[in-house]
């Protein structure tokens, strides 16, 4: 999994696509993923620091971080 290097990401999680055109704000959390998957973690990696950081059930952080990467994957932020 490898994020477009035009993609931008702001500080207060705005994120734009320049290819597209299409911009939308992640919470907190969903930029902390963005910024992991940027720097080229993998999934596996990405749930266990994050178990280890907050207090979470796994089930329900694999759902979480699956349904995120759909919807970036969705908004063409992936390289192909």
């Amino acid at each position: 999994m490898i994020i477009k290097a035009n993609i931008a990401l702001s500080d207060n999680g705005f994120v734009f696509n320049p290819t597209t055109g299409d911009s939308f704000t992640l919470n907190s959390t969903g930029r902390e993923v963005l910024l992991l998957i940027k720097e080229g973690k993998s999934l596996n990696q990405i749930r266990e620091l994050m178990i280890e950081k907050y207090e979470v059930d796994r089930i329900i952080l694999e759902r979480y971080l699956e349904d995120f990467v759909n919807e970036l994957a969705s908004n063409n932020l992936f390289e192909e």
